[in-house]
């Protein structure tokens, strides 16, 4: 897993300018670090992006004091199913520590993308001696090789990890850390609660809108997430304050295709009338913007449906379709 970025996003100044882009404003041809993602945007960028840790791993270096006997190199045991109030089930092992999926893994075929540091903090759960309790359906366990050789415990095609800060049973603090990190369901599926959430979060678009009963109508990302803007970023000329230890509490979006979006206003405000663009951002990460807006998740909402950040520090809104804040005045 690349990390380079991260000492890259360390110097970055606090207000980081990027050159304007054809749909935002500028009238001379597009820059190079701009582009239209409908067109030509590659997927990834997100980096670090959920709770989005901005290592990439999604983890912190303080957390190294934190860290349990059992997640730094316990074996699983008997899996067994614990309920969390918010979650709903999630999977666990012997010792009741919660397991863990990485979206940038893959499942077909299986292959963990978290080694080296990612590894350390997310420590892949052995295959050896893993076991079916009650309510785990033996079917769905299996094992995948590592890069060093060892045999990590797979559910349903997925590897499966600890959490470094998880430090007693029952913990889920790696939840949606970097918006790539989730508890594992008994069936291999993300742990969101929510009645049937995954299955909704399944279906859903790259970005889409939901109608939210306090807010009325806002974006949300793949995950039925909330996604907010924030009032210090600037679309005209495109900048971020956003950088550095920002971004672990509020990951970057990465970059979704046009034909992957759901009533979103592609069109934008701009004097081109495009404003769906992709931010090449000064610290190397490629971030989705709506109306020329950068846009983010927020660390502290767990599951879908949750607006955590709206109006964290008089800054932070969820957003209209076409980009406008909830519940601000564009500054």
């Amino acid at each position: 897993m690349k990390t380079s970025w991260r000492s890259a996003s360390l110097v970055v100044s606090a207000v980081a300018v990027l050159a304007l882009t054809t749909a935002c404003g500028e009238e001379s041809a597009p820059p190079a670090s701009s582009q239209n993602v409908g067109a030509t945007a590659a997927a990834g960028g997100y980096g670090s992006a959920g709770t989005g840790l901005g290592n990439g791993s999604g983890y912190d270096a303080g957390a190294a004091g934190q860290e349990s006997a059992t997640t730094q190199a316990g074996s699983a045991g008997e899996l067994s199913v614990s309920t969390n109030e918010e979650l709903g089930k999630v999977l666990t092992d012997s010792a009741g520590v919660t397991l863990y999926r990485f979206d940038k893994d893959t499942v077909d075929p299986p292959k963990s993308n978290c080694d080296g540091d990612c590894a350390a903090k997310w420590p892949p759960v052995p295959a050896d001696d893993a076991t079916a309790g009650a309510g785990i359906d033996k079917a769905l366990l299996g094992s995948v090789t590592r890069s060093d050789g060892t045999k990590q415990l797979t559910v349903d095609g997925w590897p499966a990890y600890r959490f470094a800060k998880d430090v007693n049973a029952g913990d889920v603090k790696g939840q949606g850390v970097g918006g790539t990190w989730y508890a594992l369901a008994p069936d291999g599926k993300k742990a969101q609660g929510g009645g049937g959430g995954e299955a909704e979060a399944a279906d859903l678009p790259g970005l889409s809108t939901r109608k939210d009963a306090k807010l009325g109508e806002i974006v949300i990302d793949k995950n039925g997430h909330t996604v907010y803007r924030f009032m210090k970023d600037s679309p005209w000329p495109m900048k971020t304050a956003c950088t550095g230890e920002c971004l672990e509490k509020w990951p970057v979006i990465e970059p979704v295709d046009a034909k992957d979006t759901k009533g979103i206003d592609l069109k934008g405000s701009g004097p081109r009338g495009q404003g769906y663009v992709v931010f090449d951002r000064p610290d190397g990460l490629k971030q989705q913007t709506i109306d020329c807006v950068p846009i983010y998740t927020f660390a502290g909402d767990k599951k879908p449906g949750d607006t955590n950040g709206q109006g964290v520090g008089g800054t932070w809104f969820a957003i209209r379709p076409d980009g406008k804040p909830v519940g601000a005045s564009e500054q």
